[in-house]
Order: C-alpha cells, then structure tokens, then sequence
C-alpha cells in the first residue's frame, strides 16, 4: 500500500463525479435533473467550486451504485486537508486525556 503525499491536496468528489460521468451517454443537464439539483449546482461541484452536502451525496451514490459513504469521505478528506490549512487553531488549548474521556458520550439515532 502507497502513503499519500500530505502536502498534496485530496482529489475534489466533483473531480472524480465529473471522470464518471464521462462514461456515461447522458448529459450533464439530465443528470442534474436526474440528481435534482440546478445544472448550475452540478457545474459547480464538477468544477471544485461547491461542496457535496449529505443529500447530494445520496443521491450521487444511488445514481452511480456506490452509496453516500464514498462521496462524504471524499468530501470531509478534502475539507479537512484545507481547514488544517486555512486556519489557525493555536488559540485553543487541547484538552488532557481524562477530561476528553468524560466529554465523550453515547448517541443514537
């Protein structure tokens, strides 16, 4: 198994949405329809320019087969790799270990 290079920036889900839909015989305003959202929302994810939310990558994953779990990865990867980037946290200070156990809680849905 390769190691990613850190400094290099994660592929945008759009990038790769855009290299799957070059495969398929249908246009990209059909499936904007098809994903319900604006041609001009599709461009912009194509393009790295807007962000898959949770509901486009639902709807990306069952138009392609793949799930949402693909296309957030993706998605939180690429956020997570420019937020680390873009802003600074040397403020804040990091908890120590035991106080971070206590604010752990279980959820459910």
């Amino acid at each position: 198994m390769t190691t990613r290079n850190p400094n290099r920036c994660p592929t945008h889900p759009g990038e790769i949405l855009a290299e799957s839909l070059e495969h398929l015989d249908i246009s990209k305003t059909e499936i904007a329809r098809i994903l319900q959202i604006s041609r001009q929302h599709l461009h912009g994810i194509l393009k790295g320019e807007r962000s898959v939310t949770a509901i486009t990558a639902a709807r990306i994953g069952k138009l392609l087969g793949n799930g949402p779990t693909l296309w957030l990865q993706l998605q939180a990867n690429y956020n997570a790799w420019h937020v680390e980037r873009d802003i600074d946290v040397s403020s804040i200070p990091t908890l120590e270990a035991s106080k971070k156990v206590n604010m752990q809680t279980e959820h459910s849905c």
